[in-house]
């Protein structure tokens, strides 16, 4: 592959980073490009001791996406960089996707449950509209002990989902070094 082929196809895997980034990416790797020429080999020899431009794209994508979420963890960010993971190798498919449905399955449900005991008191009320005959005080202080329970519950999913969110930032991190070539022991 030569120089121009290799940067045309790294430049069009890159086309979800902002021009200035692509530029900066592809400045580095005609650098690579000069000074594997100056040592004497061809074109097709640095590329092919380069990788495939869609890998190297793959991993600069994750990499980008990885290092936004870390700077400001919304929801899209996180999506965006579980993908940008899962895309470097099949095999994340399996390891990435399955502990993040795990994890959302675990905040989502902690979060319904919370709101659904908040709104319990609601229920009664409604049940005394439209039957007020079957009104029982009982129901009235269970929902009311509900309506306390899903407060904590609420203010626990809110630290909860934080250090969620970090761990599995951490998770995201780690498998992505793992998946480019291994832990580095110092």
């Amino acid at each position: 592959m030569t120089k121009e082929r290799f940067l045309k196809e790294l430049e069009a895997s890159l086309k979800r980073l902002t021009a200035a980034e692509r530029e900066d990416i592809l400045r580095d790797y005609k650098e690579h490009f000069a000074f594997g020429l100056e040592e004497g080999k061809t074109e097709e020899e640095i590329a092919s001791g380069l990788g495939s431009p869609q890998h190297i794209a793959k991993e600069l994508l994750a990499e980008y996406h990885l290092e936004k979420l870390e700077a400001t963890a919304t929801t899209g960010n996180i999506m965006r960089a579980v993908w940008a993971v899962i895309g470097l190798s099949f095999f994340n498919l399996i390891i990435v996707l399955g502990p993040f449905i795990g994890f959302a399955g675990v905040v989502i449900a902690g979060w319904a449950v919370g709101v659904s005991f908040i709104l319990s008191p609601l229920l009664v009320l409604i049940d005394l509209a439209i039957t007020p005959s079957a009104f029982n005080l009982f129901n009235l202080f269970s929902s009311i002990l509900l309506c306390g329970l899903g407060i904590f519950i609420l203010v626990g999913m809110l630290h909860a989902t934080k250090y969620i969110a970090k761990g599995f930032i951490r998770y995201l991190k780690y498998n992505a070094s793992l998946v480019k070539g291994g832990l580095k022991r110092d």
